[in-house]
């Protein structure tokens, strides 16, 4: 059994919000990671490149650019990636009847088409290993739906259906994949929602009374990916401090 110095962890859209969070959740546990980002300034100035974190640059939507991503991370770091989380995702505000073709293409190629080849790419060397973990990061979008972003919940249900799909295929080899469902979960990209009207009376008739915070998710996602969830699989697990049960 490997310990955690010795796996390596590639986390999609690592730069910002919910995958930074999980991405620093799994370094100060000393796991070596890839920090997968496209065009965060911040990290393309200032690239980690140690012999625990490695920034790497790449775009989801292609899967030369996600091959490509995976064999630098993993000549860097001298192994195999053993964890794989897929987080980098876009969303979009729009009425369903303006939706276009380009908006649903976009959604679909980053939100769904990523995961998907990132996925296939990692787990023939998860095979030969017999371990390994992969993280889909959905939402609650993917299980409510959506009012003005049909085609995101489209994208993040699809998500959660692949998250089955590849659990009852590779369980087997003990590779699980499980989907994390984060809430209401302030971020850079959802704090301009949270403080609005409505944001703060979605809040309030939350049972748990605030917002999540990314360290919620990214605590989950460590879980999941430990040997301590090895029984735990085809799952999506619900962090969104009981929005289900509302009020």
């Amino acid at each position: 059994m490997e310990k955690n110095d010795e796996k390596l962890v590639f986390v999609t859209g690592a730069s910002r919000g919910i995958g930074k969070a999980i991405a620093s959740w799994f370094r100060v546990r000393g796991y070596c990671v890839a920090h997968g980002f496209l065009s965060n300034v911040e990290m393309a100035s200032k690239p980690f490149r140690d012999s625990k974190n490695l920034s790497v640059r790449l775009n989801i939507q292609k899967q030369d650019s996600i091959e490509q991503a995976i064999k630098y991370a993993e000549d860097h770091f001298k192994r195999q990636i053993s964890i794989l989380v897929n987080n980098a995702a876009i969303s979009q505000e729009k009425d369903f009847a303006n939706l276009t073709e380009h908006d649903w293409d976009q959604m679909m190629e980053v939100n769904l088409r990523g995961p998907f080849f990132f996925s296939q790419a990692v787990l023939k060397k998860m095979i030969d290993k017999k371990w390994g973990r992969i993280i889909n990061i959905s939402s609650v979008g993917g299980q409510w739906g959506g009012i003005n972003q049909i085609h995101y919940a489209c994208s993040k249900g699809a998500l959660i259906s692949l998250t089955m799909s590849l659990a009852k295929t590779y369980s087997k080899f003990n590779i699980t994949c499980n989907a994390v469902s984060p809430g209401l979960v302030e971020t850079d990209m959802t704090i301009r929602e949270l403080q609005s009207k409505e944001g703060i009376k979605k809040i309030r008739e939350n049972p748990i009374e605030r917002v999540g915070s990314t360290e919620d998710i990214a605590s989950m996602v460590g879980f999941l990916a430990s040997d301590e969830a090895g029984y735990v699989t085809g799952q999506t697990i619900n962090v969104n401090g009981g929005m289900y049960f509302g009020r």
